[in-house]
């Protein structure tokens, strides 16, 4: 397998968390690696990986667009053959951009559950642009972690989505897209990032059964 990844957690997990990173930033970026270490722990295995055109950026140092959905989504796919073979339970996970195409996977027979953190529902200040009309039609599982003030997608905006009953939408208290909160609101990106993991830590444990209540506290 071609595809860059970093690995946290126990190698030999009976669970394995894909973690595409977003638009803008790739596998190593301090929130992916935050949130990755967080959720880690003996019974869940957290694979980050770069889509292509991020590999190619951390060669050769330009910046570039990410790549159309196609090429995303194959890179994705990829990952996903390669970790079924290992027999363990699959999960996919993304944020905003690779949440995105995690949810467009989650048919996939090898998917137990994909988990969304800042789903980029609309550009900023262009709802006319909705991109989750597929998510009215979702029938695996699937979690939603949304900063209340992303303005991807608010919560106030997304009381008024069409969602499948499958998706649990959760929030993150005054948090932005990235769930960091405003110093006024007396909430803290730290305590922000452990409630996110808190929830998708529950949302596995709800979708396997194979998690034990004395590991909720090692996050």
């Amino acid at each position: 397998m071609d595809i860059p990844v970093l690995v946290d957690g126990n190698e030999h997990a009976a669970i394995t968390v894909l973690l595409a990173h977003g638009a803008g930033a790739g596998m190593d970026h301090e929130f992916m690696t935050d949130i990755a270490q967080r959720l880690a722990c003996e019974q869940i295995k957290v694979v980050r990986f770069n889509f292509p055109y991020m590999a190619k950026r951390a060669i050769t140092g330009k910046k570039s667009p990410p790549d159309r959905a196609p090429k995303l989504l194959a890179a994705f796919e990829a990952l996903i053959a390669h970790y079924t073979q290992s027999k363990t339970c699959l999960f996919l996970a993304g944020k905003s951009m690779g949440g995105r195409m995690a949810s467009h996977l989650s048919q996939l027979e090898t998917v137990r559950g994909v988990m969304c953190l800042g789903f980029p529902f609309h550009p900023p200040k262009q709802l006319e642009k909705y991109r989750g009309e597929h998510l009215a039609c979702v029938t695996k599982p699937m979690l939603i972690v949304q900063g209340e003030r992303d303005t991807f997608g608010t919560r106030e905006e997304c009381s008024a989505f069409v969602l499948s009953s499958s998706i649990a939408l959760e929030f993150i208290p005054d948090g932005d897209h990235g769930f960091k909160p405003r110093v006024r609101s007396g909430f803290t990106e730290t305590g922000n990032r452990e409630l996110a993991v808190t929830k998708m830590r529950d949302f596995i444990e709800r979708n396997t059964g194979a998690m034990r209540n004395d590991n909720d506290n090692n996050i």
